[in-house]
């Protein structure tokens, strides 16, 4: 398992030399963009709009937009020394609450932790204290610049991080539109609902639930390619030195006859400005 920071757990005078891996894993099918034409993937290019040109990595700068097209410019000197001075590389945990005081819409991602050298004692009393007192820990740490609140907890037998929103990242359900105060509920249909609840109430077994529409697509991929239902993009023609030569040499050629063109009109109308003032000379 692919190890993505590593760190020490720390409460009180207590550290545990740990690694963190991602516990969860997406499985959705990519899809590429293809052109219908010629069904070779599409490009997306970074191109400044008012420039009308491809930007290269080296030329992009980070903006925060506080106001319409109104940006404050941060550079990459302002963001590293900002990172080494938040990012500890520790998981510090300063309170110990119960799991069930903590709603679900709090929590975003799940990590696995696992001892480093020389934490597998300590990483031991850590996880029978939590068992024992019913407890879990409520950590700050921070990943790739972005603070985090989490909290470590024990699944199975191992422990586990989980960061959580701030409560300023969770909206106002008062927010929410059209949510009824209070409905007339009719008890008839009441009792009909709960009867129904208590019918298709089971325990939990997460084994048995299947994205469905993933696996169809699958099979609906694996049909296609066995009956060689399928296309090869086709490789985009390189440009040689020649090629670009020659586009260079007419693109200055265009901008020079544009150039004589200005050139020659303006002429002219000098020559007939001077034209008129020999006439009135005469």
């Amino acid at each position: 398992m692919h190890t993505m920071w590593k760190g020490t757990i720390s409460f009180g005078l207590v550290n545990i030399p740990v690694k963190l891996h991602s516990a969860t894993e997406n499985k959705d099918i990519k899809l590429r963009n293809l052109h219908k034409e010629c069904q070779s993937p599409v490009k997306y290019e970074k191109v400044c709009p008012v420039c009308e040109k491809e930007v290269e990595q080296d030329d992009i700068v980070k903006g925060f937009e506080y106001t319409k097209n109104k940006f404050v410019i941060l550079e990459d000197e302002d963001l590293e020394a900002l990172k080494e001075e938040k990012e500890d590389k520790s998981v510090d945990i300063v309170d110990f609450v119960k799991l069930e005081e903590i709603d679900p819409i709090y929590f975003d991602r799940s990590y696995y932790l696992s001892p480093n050298e020389g934490g597998a004692k300590a990483y031991g009393l850590l996880r029978k204290a939590l068992e024992e007192t019913g407890k879990i820990g409520l950590a700050k740490i921070t990943i790739r610049s972005k603070e985090h609140l989490a909290v470590v907890r024990i699944y199975q037998n191992t422990l586990v991080m989980e960061t959580i929103y701030y409560p300023d990242e969770v909206r106002d359900f008062q927010e929410v539109p059209n949510v009824p105060e209070e409905a007339n509920i009719v008890e008839k249909e009441l009792e009909t609902a709960k009867l129904l609840i208590e019918q298709l109430s089971t325990e939990f077994e997460p084994e048995k639930y299947h994205d469905e529409y993933r696996t169809a697509l699958l099979e609906l991929i694996e049909q296609k390619k066995n009956g060689e239902e399928v296309s090869t993009a086709k490789e985009p023609a390189k440009k040689d030195n020649v090629t670009d030569l020659m586009e260079a040499l007419e693109k200055s050629l265009n901008k020079t006859q544009k150039g004589k063109k200005k050139t020659t009109t303006k002429r002219k109308k000098t020559t007939k400005k001077t034209a008129s003032q020999k006439a009135k000379a005469n």
